[in-house]
């Protein structure tokens, strides 16, 4: 029987001898390889952390002593030791585990992820709850490098560490390392800086020092200091968090288990804040992933022993949206040197670093910081360059109020390129872009807009570049594009606030939003089947909108249907309701809408959840079947 047949939970976890972890972790590690290279899905991190998670959860006695991972990337590992290897499998598929951590599935889920560098607030927010209830346990937030870029998780430490609270922040340190392993040195001085013994002397010392006689006490206290803070200054990899007031120890080897177990049980034993930090290698275990840890930070199924793909990634055939608006950009830039992409940590997600290799020097990522993104680029927009910001529409909600204070309110030229708009997948609902049209359309001043395909989306942004009247958003999903996307000195121009008349009938009209007019479309050919006549508007603009055409299509048909793929409550389709009823009709529509639900959508594939929610072809023809039959009764 293996280890890992043995250990269902932490506490069978820690019925191991400790020298059989490294042995535990290698089946481990070869566990989190078989499931992804069948099913797809977060990688390299989890690799990274294998004899990170291992050690934690051997020292700590979860869930009693509360874990919160940061992001969730990393929480393959953790899933397999707390009861769910048997539903791995399942990940990021319907019905199946969830890709991130929720507490709903399991009370080792302590907090919720999925966006980075909430773990040390969250973390920090539990243990200040622990004190303030009398509970008596541990509580360690696991944040990585990459999140350490986000100003959230600095705000935490500079709110924790002016406490005495007990509080443990474990910073799982792959790539951007603050300072190096450096072999038996740095085992040394982790070994001292966590020895019991050592923290006694210092204690010692400072007592001492505070019980000198007053003539001599504050000389010695002042040349004390003076050499503590030339020594750390030396020889502190961390003294930016021992400013911040936590005890650094580290650091640590990442992948010697047995090490972190042996430090872990020290800090567990030490008081107030302390922070570890671990020096680990993402994809840590699979060489392809350790040399490429890009590529590998997720994957479609795949050959574990070759590397290659598994299935087609574009059933059609064609290119995704994310790599038009790559191949789009520097065609933009090329004809205007003003234009500047700027992206927080998704060079290869957004296609942004397409641009990086091609116009270097207008090339800006500022890592896991969206608020500062969108205010940088408000100052750039100052100087009369023309910013693109391209980041996952999800991600974009944490900079809410720098779009509108320092972008809207002041009418800056900053262009938002939202990919990953609507519904995105398996990563489910931290990842799902379902709010951005409405919030978008409630700013004052923002042009907002939705492609129906490729070509549409290069030129909404040719003519934003164009415009440099204010900020305009353009939004569009994780998916291929519909039809083949010509060069972008082959796509007609656009004028601004038109809409697009594409079909015309007379029983109803649809008013469709970006993804949704293909689907519409489609549903259009199969009403006039059952011989219902619909025409079909793409409402590219959505605000401003086309008052001419939108005027002239809702007093010419007894229905109007809006059609998004965003969150109906607040969406467009009450836009246009309150626009409808603005106009005081003797004789009004029947206006409906048609968006994701007011609730927050699990995972799935596109196709699985759009069908789920009515947001396909057949779900349109359906639902304005209904609404006809409802109609034409109210009308005898």
């Amino acid at each position: 029987m293996s280890l890992l047949d043995q250990v269902k939970y932490p506490a069978d976890l820690r019925l191991l001898r400790q020298d059989e972890l490294p042995g535990f972790v290698d089946e481990v590690r070869e566990r989190h390889i078989d499931v992804v290279s069948e099913k797809g899905g977060h990688f390299g991190a989890s690799l990274g952390v294998a004899e990170l998670t291992v050690a934690l959860h051997y020292v700590f006695e979860t869930p009693r002593d509360q874990l919160v991972w940061d992001t969730g990337h990393q929480a393959y590992i953790h899933k397999i030791l707390t009861g769910r290897n048997e539903q791995l499998p399942t990940i990021r598929t319907r019905n199946g585990l969830a890709p991130f951590c929720r507490r709903d599935e399991s009370e080792y889920d302590t907090f919720g992820a999925g966006h980075a560098a909430t773990s040390v607030s969250a973390a920090w927010g539990i243990a200040v709850g622990r004190d303030l209830t009398g509970e008596d346990f541990k509580v360690a937030a696991i944040i990585g490098d990459g999140a350490m870029t986000c100003g959230l998780a600095y705000e935490a430490l500079n709110n924790a560490g002016h406490t005495k609270r007990d509080f443990i922040v474990v910073l799982n340190d792959n790539d951007m390392s603050i300072g190096p392993a450096v072999g038996a040195m740095n085992k040394y001085l982790t070994n001292m800086i966590t020895n019991p013994s050592y923290n006694k002397a210092r204690r010692l010392v400072k007592e001492i020092l505070h019980r000198t006689p007053t003539a001599l006490g504050p000389a010695m206290e002042e040349g004390a200091g003076r050499l503590l803070e030339s020594v750390k200054h030396l020889l502190t990899p961390g003294l930016i968090f021992e400013e911040l007031g936590f005890r650094y120890v580290g650091p640590v080897d990442g992948h010697d288990v047995e090490a972190l177990v042996d430090t872990f049980r020290r800090v567990r034993d030490m008081t107030g804040p302390i922070l570890v930090h671990a020096i680990t290698r993402k994809g840590k275990g699979f060489a392809r992933a350790e040399k490429d840890p890009w590529t590998w930070h997720a994957q479609g199924p795949f050959d574990k022993v070759t590397g290659k793909g598994k299935g087609a990634d574009k059933p059609s055939g064609l290119p995704r949206y994310q790599k038009v608006f790559g191949k789009g950009l520097i065609e933009l830039a090329d004809a205007d040197p003003r234009v500047i992409a700027i992206t927080a940590a998704m060079p290869d997600g957004t296609s942004t670093d397409m641009f990086s290799e091609a116009h270097p020097d207008r090339y800006f990522d500022v890592g896991i910081a969206e608020g500062h993104a969108v205010t940088f680029a408000a100052g750039m927009a100052t100087q009369g360059v023309k910013p693109i910001i391209a980041i996952y529409s999800t991600f974009l909600q944490r900079a809410f109020d720098n779009i509108v204070h320092d972008v809207a309110l002041q009418g800056l030229p900053v262009i938002f390129g939202m990919d990953r708009a609507g519904i995105a997948g398996e990563d489910g609902p931290t990842h799902h872009g379902t709010l951005d049209i409405a919030y978008m359309l409630c700013i004052p001043g923002m042009t907002v807009t939705a492609p129906k395909d490729g070509a549409e989306m290069l030129a909404l942004l040719r003519l934003a570049t164009e415009q440099n009247d204010g900020p305009w958003s353009v939004r569009w999903p994780r998916d291929a594009v519909p039809a083949a996307v010509p060069h972008l000195s082959e796509i007609p121009p656009l004028t601004a606030n038109t809409w697009e008349v594409l079909r015309r009938g007379g029983d109803c009209v649809i008013l469709a939003v970006g993804t949704m007019v293909d689907a519409s479309m489609k549903a259009a050919d199969a009403l006039q089947a059952d011989g219902v006549f619909c025409t079909v508007v793409n409402c590219r603009f959505l605000k401003p909108y086309d008052r001419e055409v939108f005027v002239e299509t809702v007093q010419n048909h007894p229905l109007v249907i809006t059609v998004e793929e965003g969150q109906v409550t607040n969406g467009f389709g009450s836009f246009m309701a309150r626009e409808i009823n603005d106009l005081d009709l003797d004789s009004p529509p029947r206006v409906a809408a048609m968006g994701i639900p007011d609730d927050f959508i699990a995972h799935g594939t596109r196709a699985e959840l759009l069908n789920e929610i009515g947001l396909d072809a057949n779900g349109i023809a359906n639902r304005i079947h209904k609404l006809m039959g409802a109609t034409a009764a109210a009308l005898t």
